[in-house]
């Protein structure tokens, strides 16, 4: 089985708490051959944002994603199917720290009227599991790195660095969610 995982970034505002306005900016996801890696491909695409096209300053301070890089982006409506594809039709799990991206992915899609792959489910919230499993708290993917003794390597905020992070925590956590999934049903 394969896994994706895939962090986005999305539009953002020190003070708002209306998620209905924010939109994915970036597309972050690596590709693992099995629970235990390797990590086969990664895919990083910017998105130019229809609903709030300007970048708030906190936004920028956050994920150093800046206007300039934005602008130059594709809108959503031609960055996700080309994600789509770049996945593949093989079978495949979806992972992601937290419900968070996936939701984001079904609020873009209605706004741009796309279709939500019906493979996108059944996803795999990895923040949940790693707190059942390490039998902590709920708690950030930063801070999960520091509970399992791991770096953080590269940007935080940013797609394509936190999708790899994320990677290396899943590889932490998937081969023993495949042997429970194999002791409930036996396969």
């Amino acid at each position: 089985m394969r896994y994706v995982i895939v962090d986005v970034e999305a539009t953002c505002w020190e003070n708002s708490k209306d998620r209905s306005s924010m939109e994915i900016i970036e597309i972050g996801a690596v590709v693992l051959a099995s629970s235990q890696g390797p990590a086969l491909a990664e895919f990083s695409e910017f998105i130019k944002p229809v609903a709030e096209p300007r970048l708030s300053a906190f936004c920028t301070q956050l994920t150093s994603i800046t206007q300039e890089q934005v602008d130059a982006a594709e809108y959503f409506w031609t960055v996700f199917p080309r994600f789509v594809e770049w996945i593949g039709s093989e079978p495949f799990r979806l992972c992601s720290w937290g419900g968070y991206d996936l939701n984001q992915f079904r609020q873009d899609c209605q706004r741009h009227k796309l279709q939500l792959p019906a493979t996108f489910e059944p996803h795999i919230n990895l923040k949940k599991e790693f707190a059942r499993l390490f039998k902590v708290k709920l708690c950030g993917m930063a801070t999960a790195l520091k509970i399992a003794r791991l770096p953080l390597e590269g940007v935080h905020h940013r797609g394509l660095d936190d999708a790899r992070n994320i990677a290396r925590l899943a590889q932490l956590m998937l081969p023993r969610l495949e042997a429970e999934t194999h002791a409930r049903t036996g396969r």
